[in-house]
């Protein structure tokens, strides 16, 4: 009861399921759920595009514009042929649909485990850079971060597990706070520059080496910045979270989502150039910047503040994608069949449980380090990405709709460019810890196929076609006694209603009680002989085992059944008072074949 209190306080009451019609979003509520993943990432794409390039010193810092210009224009493609898939897939193209349907079982196997892997890592990037933001206003947090990323996973968790449109009435507002934010420090920079107002010196880079601006530096800070492109495909795996029209919503929440995207990553890109501005240890690119354009007064603190709101939702994202995806899987039957069950809320609950533990482990393991977590980070996403765009040219090639050469350059374009990006950033990051993507993923897709290896197995075995129904005959029942009490009366009442065949079993743990028991047994039940166990070791369980399976040589018919008188308490905290030997003889009954478990309940009073 507690239990149920307590959740109805921070989950809320159950939802109806006739009401999931009402429960979709129209596109402004939708841009913060499923956008702020990629809208959040130019708090941090255009730092990490810096942090590579001054590896070289600060005049290889002047490639960070070009850089920058080629993620747009990719920002650009990979849009336009999501917004493809959103019209080819209305109830959703993700991109394990779309490489299922057709590339082939695998492929699409590839691509789910490609996007599990990003949502975890997305949650556990977004929540530690959302840290970092408060820790570079707050220097003094900085020791405490990995337990504020606790406390925000734990946030986000409760407030996804009470449903989508109360996940949207908490976040909508600051989405579109941090995006007035960035544009403030945008076209502040800007009309500065226009006025030709002063600039700081570009600093010398501290470092004892400096390392050649090679073609390899320039395409690892290049795949740094693909970051940027992480949780495009968020709107296309969620179509159907759209209210009536899905396609056409979704595809305009796409583009908004596109334009807001390239616009403010290529503009911080841009001013971090202009400013000069160096990433250093313990305070951001954003912070920094924001801090040279307004200052550090009410205004740059607003700005830190939705930067640290925008990268927690960055990690909601995903608590729409993952549990959609993992559904999707457990449908098919390769992911555990509960994660296709709804919760209370019209939300996959368990999905949501499973990637907050997830998330917080990877917390735990790397301290809350942002740019320790970001080499995992976009090598399964841009593979996930490639595959789904190549079962899109597949798809297009395959029906031959009007236009169809048209829309499959478009989709043959993104596969090209993100196959590019892939490869980059699997020879760049390999070393980095994109090497543990490379494992994660094919273990993942081995756990896929054995999971469904056993449902399918599962459902030969309890076909009905062909089947013998079991014999049940008079089948011994056997009554587990700890004492002569009402709840022993009522058990052996009941096990004579449904066989003659009766056996009372008592363990012998305390002579004085066991003489007792037998001396007065024959007053209460003189028709069922009670069979008296030793127990040199004092265990209950065991000797209740043996003996079970030295009756199954006598047993008449398939099955025998043991019957436990249990008390129940009348409140929760009086269970706690009493053993759980029942619970831990059921569980043991539990995997052998023909033996049946009932408890015979005994209500107590207050």
């Amino acid at each position: 009861m507690a239990i149920t209190v307590l959740k109805r306080l921070f989950v809320g009451s159950p939802l109806a399921t006739a009401q999931a019609k009402h429960e979709r979003l129209g596109k402004i509520a939708a841009l913060a759920i499923f956008c702020s993943d990629a809208l959040s990432s130019v708090a941090y794409g255009p730092e990490e595009i810096r942090i590579f390039l001054a590896l070289a010193g600060t005049a290889a810092l002047a490639m960070t514009v070009p850089i920058a210009l080629a993620i747009t224009m990719l920002i650009a493609v990979v849009s336009t042929s999501y917004w493809q898939t959103i019209h080819a897939y209305p109830a959703g193209g993700g991109a394990y649909t779309v490489a299922k349907e057709n590339l082939g079982t695998l492929p699409g196997l590839v691509a789910g485990a490609s996007l599990l892997v990003g949502y975890v890592l997305t949650v556990a990037v977004s929540v530690a850079a959302g840290v970092a933001a408060i820790t570079s206003a707050f220097p003094v947090l900085y020791p405490l971060r990995v337990g504020i990323g606790m406390l925000c996973v734990t946030f986000l968790c409760v407030v996804n597990l009470r449903g989508i449109r109360e996940t949207a009435r908490v976040f909508a507002v600051p989405t579109y706070w941090f995006v007035l934010g960035i544009g403030v420090v945008i076209g502040g920079g800007l009309i500065h520059l226009w006025r030709g107002g002063p600039v700081p010196e570009m600093p010398a880079v501290q470092s004892a080496t400096l390392v050649p601006l090679t073609t390899f530096l320039v395409l690892r800070a290049f795949s740094a910045g693909c970051t940027a492109l992480t949780g495009i495909e968020a709107v296309a795996n969620c179509v159907q979270a759209f209210r009536p029209p899905e396609t056409r919503n979704a595809g305009i929440t796409l583009i908004w989502m596109a334009a807001m995207l390239g616009s403010m990553f290529m503009g911080l890109a841009f001013l971090s150039d202009a400013f000069n501005i160096l990433p250093r240890e313990g305070e951001t690119l954003v912070s920094q910047l924001a801090a040279q354009i307004l200052g550090r007064g009410p205004v740059y603190l607003a700005v830190q503040a939705s930067t640290m709101i925008i990268l927690l939702l960055a990690a909601n994202t995903c608590y729409a994608g993952f549990p959609m995806l993992s559904s999707l899987l457990a449908k098919d039957g390769y992911l555990p069949r509960q994660f296709a069950s709804l919760g209370d809320r019209l939300v996959y609950s368990n999905g949501i449980l499973i990637l907050s533990g997830l998330s917080m482990g990877l917390l735990i393991a790397f301290q809350g380090d942002t740019h320790a977590l970001l080499p995992l980070y976009a090598l399964g996403v841009f593979l996930s990405f490639t595959l789904s765009q190549l079962g899109m040219v597949r798809r297009w090639a395959r029906l031959r709709e009007s236009h169809w050469m048209h829309h499959a350059a478009v989709n043959l374009l993104g596969a090209f460019v993100t196959a590019i990006v892939l490869g980059v950033v699997g020879v760049t990051r390999f070393v980095e810890g994109a090497w543990m993507v490379v494992v994660v993923i094919p273990a993942l897709v081995v756990m896929f196929y054995t999971i469904r290896r056993h449902y399918v197995e599962m459902s030969r075995q309890i076909d009905v076609y062909g089947y013998r129904p079991p014999k049940i005959g008079r089948h011994p029942v056997v009554v587990l006694v700890g004492g002569m009490n009402r709840g022993v009366i009522a058990a052996l009442t009941y096990a004579r209603a449904i066989s003659p065949n009766v056996t009372a079993l008592t363990v012998d743990l305390d002579s004085t009680s066991t003489a007792r028991l037998q001396m007065h047994w024959p007053e209460w039940a003189p028709d069922v002989p009670l069979v008296v166990l030793d127990s040199p070791y004092r265990s209950v369980i065991q000797p209740i085992l043996q003996y079970v399976d030295k009756m199954e040589k006598q047993r008449d018919g398939d099955y025998m059944t043991i019957i436990l008188p249990e008390f129940v308490p009348a409140k929760w905290w009086q269970h706690l008072l009493h053993n759980q030997t029942a619970l831990l003889i059921k569980a043991a009954l539990l995997f052998r074949r023909g033996k049946i478990a009932i408890s015979i309940p005994y209500h107590l009073g207050s």
